[in-house]
């Protein structure tokens, strides 16, 4: 085992504050895995709510661990040193309870290379009965698991604080009572929230589709999602206080949880529904106990600017000597008090998220922003001092023509002419990133847009404003988009994929690996799904049916609008 790579842990527990170790011996031992580097992971709010939650039982000891660096993970194989936890520098095998959190696509190529590098067997049915049991939490395990079902043991679907206790205690009681490892599973099916996809195995049609599943007689029909109807119960804040993370020298407090503005490309909008807000009392709470570690909050939520009380929320951090910053915000719903507390709390760029350049497609997605909003809400952020404009675009949208994508440009060089007269001599950054449709939205059944077109549409929307002054734009690589397009509705027919890219002669990439596996990323990607189509993530429900999202789609090829979620609205059935 390498000294220096225990040594290098050492230290970076050594930097941290709020770390909770247990002497190994004391506790039931679970490894906490983020599958990306300690800065990624560390700047994620849902990693520390799960970390509080299972150190605070008394009986686990929860310890993490994150992808190394490329020079460090090359240290782990050249010495042959299993992965080591962060708190203990432990070997992963050794972990009984082995949970990831996964939040992008992207990180299941990670994941795999992290089970490798700690000597943890990497299909479930290789796993014996001193095996570890792997659990994944997350976006990723609400939507669609299925990519990753030959890998994990347990999926968590929906929000975790409450039914990670529950996994746990009949995790322990099946252990006391010496049952197997598949009793186990079978009893972890029984709650509610926990998917068991050994339970379930598809079956296929001649022509690839999904015929049905072939269910465990002890599984569920479908695994209903769970969420915390009393957010109030359970706190959501800053843990562990480290530098090396996105927002350093700052302490995140959830004010927010779910969206119910209906924007129909939104996964997060349709899993984690309904929106539920923290009171202003309980923030300010937290916001006192971030000043034993620094003076800057970053409040975090789907859409901050939502926040009812956020003018208030705002004039009290600051009048207690501390700034803020915030997760998001909305065109519509931003204040001058809010714009005028970013200013104050040093913000150079206000970020704002139009999807779409025409009103037009912003009705298709049910992006409820007009160009006055736009234009107010950049004149708000200009008036406070905040000299700088971000706006997140995608392009690839339903129903998207050659004008959409000239109202891109448009909507860009008429901002940058009103930010000049406005006196801002700021710069305006346009991010673009090709739409993907995604699991439990109204776009699900939908192609993806050829990758040609799209990428000669963002060749043109860069081309025709690189002479602008002023003007940047920023692009994600189709390449990648396109990857994410295949697992994000994709089948377990993709982890023989995954596996042959990450481990096969020690990692062969996705395009060859996809190439020897014959797999036609076309039908993932650009066939439209008849609409009694069985997808990968029928097993799971999200608490509204398969109807209520194909009258959202008819809504969106008529461009109407959905209203909001309102107090005793029960129109998707996610509050009945």
């Amino acid at each position: 085992m390498s000294w220096n790579l225990r040594e290098q842990l050492k230290k970076t527990v050594a930097s941290e504050r709020g770390t909770i170790i247990s002497s190994p011996g004391f506790r039931q031992p679970m490894a906490l895995i983020y599958p990306n580097s300690y800065h990624v992971g560390m700047s994620n709010l849902g990693l520390h709510i799960i970390y509080e939650q299972i150190n605070g039982r008394g009986d686990t000891r929860c310890e993490r661990f994150f992808l190394p660096e490329k020079k460090v993970a090359q240290e782990y194989m050249r010495t042959k040193t299993p992965l080591l936890s962060l708190e203990n520098q432990l070997p992963l095998y050794e972990f009984p309870l082995i949970a990831f959190a996964v939040s992008f696509e992207m990180d299941y190529f990670n994941m795999l290379s992290m089970l490798a590098l700690g000597k943890v067997p990497i299909y479930d049915s290789e796993r014996g009965e001193e095996d570890p049991l792997v659990i994944i939490g997350g976006p990723c395990a609400t939507f669609n698991p299925e990519p990753l079902a030959d890998f994990v043991d347990v999926c968590i679907v929906g929000e975790g604080e409450e039914v990670i206790h529950e996994l746990l205690d009949t995790y322990y009681l099946s252990r006391q009572q010496n049952v197997t490892r598949e009793g186990t599973l079978l009893n972890l099916a029984q709650i509610e929230g926990l998917y068991i996809p050994s339970l379930y195995k598809p079956l296929y049609n001649p022509d690839g589709t999904i015929a049905g599943y072939k269910r465990s007689t002890h599984a569920p029909l479908k695994v209903k999602r769970r969420y915390v109807k009393n957010l109030e119960r359970y706190p959501a804040e800053t843990v562990v206080v480290a530098a090396d993370t996105e927002f350093k020298d700052m302490y995140l407090i959830e004010v927010a949880r779910g969206c119910g503005r209906h924007c129909r490309f939104c996964m997060a909008g349709y899993c984690f529904r309904q929106p539920r807000v923290r009171s202003l009392e309980s923030i300010l709470q937290a916001v006192n106990r971030a000043k034993r570690y620094c003076n800057k909050v970053g409040l975090m939520g789907a859409a901050i600017s939502d926040y009812p009380q956020i003018d208030k929320l705002c004039k009290s951090i600051l009048a207690d000597g501390m700034t803020l910053s915030v997760a998001s915000l909305r065109a519509d719903t931003l204040t001058s008090g809010l714009a005028q507390a970013l200013a104050a709390s040093g913000h150079r760029t206000i970020t704002l998220a139009p999807e779409a350049g025409s009103e037009k497609m912003r009705r298709i997605i049910n992006k409820q922003i007009t160009d006055e909003e736009l234009y107010a809400a950049v004149a708000a952020a200009i008036a406070a001092g905040i000299p700088n404009v971000r706006l997140y675009v995608m392009v690839g949208l339903p129903g998207e023509t050659e004008e959409d994508i000239q109202a891109i440009i448009h909507m860009a060089v008429n901002i940058k002419e009103n930010m000049r007269k406005l006196g801002s001599k700021g710069t305006l950054t346009l991010s673009i990133n090709p739409f993907i449709p995604k699991p439990f939205t109204p776009f699900q059944w939908l192609p993806m847009a050829y990758m040609d077109l799209v990428t000669s549409h963002l060749k043109h929307i860069q081309a025709s404003l690189k002479s602008i002054k002023g003007i940047e734009v920023l692009i994600e690589s189709p390449k990648e988009a396109y990857i994410q397009g295949v697992l994000s509705r994709g089948d377990r027919r993709l982890g023989k994929v995954l596996f042959d890219a990450v481990i096969k002669e020690s990692g062969i990439g996705w395009r060859r690996a996809a190439k020897e596996n014959n797999l036609d990323e076309a039908f993932y990607l650009y066939r439209k799904r008849d609409a009694d189509e069985v997808f990968p993530w029928d097993n799971l429900d999200m608490g509204f049916d398969r109807s209520y999202l194909i009258a959202e789609y008819g809504k969106a090829q008529e461009s109407q609008f959905t209203a909001p979620c309102k107090a005793g609205c029960k129109r998707c059935g996610v509050c009945d």
